[in-house]
């Protein structure tokens, strides 16, 4: 296995050292990657030859500084023959730690970290993480280790492994062979990154690999429900009592803008008198941990009141019967096609619907909407403006050619 490896002694200057004996230390470079650590020793740069890397002279602290020196260089090589001999490749960071005492098992693993960091977040799901955002992480973990055996054969990698490198070549094993679209690969890439940032911000990684590295999105179409589509919905006849109540449950997403894990948990606590002294909803984002401040519209009102007598209601405490989001999204399929709409329907398009055919549309603010919404930045409710403008224009297209053909 070739490796590019060097070894170089230098005396290191700083501001606050002594110019008459500046310190000693060792940089060790393998393949462009640098590892550097002092000898414990300083010298006089008048007496320092920068080409050997050794002090100048025969007198005995010359020749005691140097045999140190070398005994250094020779541990050093002896750590870069083991590894050879295992056919393993060798890192600066590895040298280092070995010359160091240090042995390799407290090196952190990328996994180790990985798993660490999930195990954690598995225990404060419901305080402040949702159990969909840590099945997210679980997910993303089973492919990098899928990744790992793919690209290495290993179960696991050091962090000092992980360079931009790795990065792309992950992207690419996302995108080819788990054959995932582009914004889902980067659902995955950012995860890896909030993973690698840990170990920076502990100093486990000297530097950050996603410097280099831009994690991007495209436009993707957003299914939300029209005018004329949502009262279709709110008047269709439907007699099967689970898909009256996801009917029920998907509207009153539709006048708040909540998420299904938002719904889900909503209380008669979440209920309050506002500044207006009506009924407000008072939660705050389990995805994003950020306040929402909804009122309750006339529709929304009328969907709890239906279901505020039921006994499964009066007895968890919940607005809302309690249904699985695949059940959900699995009934609202049944939904799409009994009012013969000509899109794939999911919860989630009830929340672009309250963000654009119950608000925008009818002109209320965006500053007002991403409130509502709980965005973070204003930069993500402004997709669904875009949403709308692209509606404008189409169906202004449409006019245009009218307005031909009659001429």
């Amino acid at each position: 296995m070739s490796q590019n490896f060097k070894v170089l002694f230098f005396l290191k200057k700083g501001k606050r050292t002594n110019q008459k004996s500046l310190p000693i230390y060792v940089r060790v470079t393998t393949n462009g990657e640098r590892a550097e650590w002092t000898c414990q020793r300083h010298c006089d740069p008048a007496k320092w030859n920068q080409q050997t890397g050794r002090a100048n002279g025969n007198n005995e602290d010359a020749k005691s500084l140097n045999q140190y020196l070398d005994a250094i260089q020779a541990n050093i090589f002896t750590v870069q023959k083991e590894y050879a001999l295992r056919n393993e490749p060798v890192t600066a960071t590895h040298v280092r730690a070995k010359v160091l005492h240090q042995t390799e098992e407290k090196l952190h693993t990328l996994i180790e970290v990985y798993q660490y960091h999930n195990d954690q977040f598995e225990k404060l799901v419901g305080a402040e993480f949702s159990y969909g955002t840590y099945k997210k992480f679980k997910s993303a973990l089973k492919s990098l280790k899928e990744f790992l055996e793919w690209k290495f054969k290993k179960k696991d990698v050091y962090l000092t492994e992980v360079n931009h490198k790795f990065i792309t070549d992950y992207e690419f094993y996302l995108k080819t062979v788990q054959n995932l679209q582009h914004n889902s690969a980067m659902v995955n890439i950012k995860k890896l990154k909030k993973i690698v940032r840990l170990c920076v911000a502990n100093d486990w990684l000297d530097k950050d690999p996603f410097k280099s590295y831009k994690i991007t999105t495209k436009e993707t179409h957003r299914n939300y429900l029209l005018k004329d589509e949502l009262e279709t919905l709110r008047n269709k006849p439907i007699a099967v009592k689970r898909l009256d109540q996801v009917r029920d449950i998907f509207l009153f997403s539709c006048y708040t803008g909540l998420s299904y894990t938002d719904v889900m948990l909503l209380t008669h606590k979440d209920i309050s008198i506002g500044i207006d002294g009506e009924q407000w909803i008072f939660t705050t984002r389990i995805k994003t941990d950020t306040a929402s401040r909804i009122p309750l519209l006339p529709i929304a009102k009328e969907i709890l009141n239906k279901y505020s007598k039921e006994p499964e209601i009066i007895h968890s405490g919940r607005l809302l019967p309690k249904l699985t989001n695949q059940r959900l999204n699995s009934y609202l399929k049944e939904i799409s096609d009994l009012c013969e709409f000509n899109k794939e329907l999911t919860f989630h398009c009830a929340r672009h619907t309250f963000a654009t055919t119950v608000t925008l549309t009818n002109g209320v603010p965006i500053e007002t909407v991403s409130k509502m919404l709980g965005h973070k930045s204003l930069r993500t409710t402004q997709i669904y403006a875009k949403i709308l403008d692209n509606k404008v224009s189409d169906d202004m297209q449409q006019l245009k050619q009218k307005l031909l053909k009659a001429i």
